[in-house]
């Protein structure tokens, strides 16, 4: 009988320990700010309340990820998940998985969904969408009607611009320059990801934002600008037309002592470039039930919300669109702008590009 109950025991401890270790582990990479990090292991948390027998490896990359990422491809040992955006996703398109039997198209902004596809197949489920509006101070000056234009900008400008405060800001990298191309009909890359930016219509746009800070003045130089960052400035009161996207929008409700909107960039010739980003799976993951499972669940309405709601992002599922409803700062242009814009056309290099352009351009 005694060598029964301890022939049991030894079975029990056993199969206890075969469950023990019978989760099934994927892992999954992503950058982000410590607010994003956040969310994510909330929902992580609980993805693997609702799948017991899956067990989420965490990878927080918030510096350098692509080139990592780069690495972790190269080494054949990549992430089973990965957080990815468009300007990328055509440098790892035949790593990725085709995502199209497990995304349901009618739930997302249609830009988001061809910028996360390649060759027909949509590679990676969206999560948001960035796109750029003006930030404005309306202590210093009242909030322009949607239909405005660069021509009204300019003529704020020039009664704005004084005792040290500057009427708009201004970076030197051709991320920023982007909406001024799409404004006089120029770009990047055309509809057909051919080099553009040498037209006429790219150089008026160049032109242009050059002029905003070396003619007029209208913008501050590097060395106005000093220690300090155009965010601060316009917090500062300094800048009354801040360009930027949605993950300013918690930092200005917090800090900002005055009254303040966002409005669209004005809308010009060619319709405006947005990106986006989103969920994507390793080809060579051997967990793919399981990544398939905790994609769906990252993007499904209620991590969407979770996201939407810290104010970081512009949701690219449509049902959460009504979230950004911030009567008192304008919130709702973020959703309706998008209406009106196209996913960026962007290359293989695309990458590269843009940062030979930033050395060639000399903004």
């Amino acid at each position: 009988m005694l060598r029964r109950l301890l022939l049991l025991l030894l079975i029990s401890l056993f199969l206890c320990g075969c469950n023990k270790n019978s989760k099934e582990e994927i892992t999954f990479a992503s950058w982000g700010s410590a607010t994003e990090i956040q969310i994510l292991k909330k929902i992580i948390t609980d993805f693997e309340k609702e799948n017991p027998d899956i067990k989420i490896s965490f990878m927080h990359i918030p510096q350098n990820y692509f080139q990592k990422m780069h690495l972790l491809f190269a080494s054949n040992t990549p992430p089973d998940v990965l957080f990815i955006n468009n300007l990328y996703l055509p440098l790892y398109s035949s790593y990725l998985e085709d995502l199209s039997s497990y995304t349901n198209k009618e739930q997302f902004y249609p830009q988001a969904i061809e910028g996360l596809s390649a060759d027909g197949k949509i590679l990676a489920i969206p999560r948001d969408i960035s796109n750029q509006v003006f930030y404005v101070n309306l202590d210093k000056t009242t909030l322009p009607d949607n239909k405005w234009t660069l021509d009204d900008l300019t003529r704020v400008c020039s009664g704005i611009t004084k005792n040290g405060t500057f009427c708009v800001s201004y970076e030197d990298k051709v991320y920023w320059l982007k909406p001024y191309l799409s404004y006089f009909g120029g770009s990047v890359l055309d509809k057909d990801k051919n080099l553009s930016i040498g037209t006429e219509q790219s150089k008026k746009a160049i032109n242009f934002y050059k002029d905003l800070k070396t003619k007029y003045h209208y913008a501050p130089t590097k060395s106005e600008i000093g220690s300090s960052t155009l965010a601060q400035m316009f917090i500062d009161g300094k800048i009354v037309f801040y360009l930027s996207g949605k993950w300013m929008y918690p930092k200005i409700s917090e800090t900002a002592k005055f009254k303040w909107a966002v409005i669209n960039f004005p809308y010009g010739e060619n319709p405006q470039e947005i990106d986006t980003s989103g969920w994507a799976i390793a080809k060579s993951s051997k967990h793919k039930e399981a990544a398939v499972k905790l994609v769906q669940f990252l993007s499904d309405k209620e991590s969407s919300e979770y996201f939407t709601k810290t104010g970081l992002i512009v949701p690219a599922r449509i049902d959460n669109a009504g979230l950004l409803n911030d009567t008192k700062h304008n919130e709702h242009i973020f959703a309706e702008t998008i209406t009106k814009s196209i996913a960026s056309p962007v290359c293989k290099d695309y990458g590269k590009l843009m940062d030979k352009l930033n050395n060639s351009l000399d903004l």
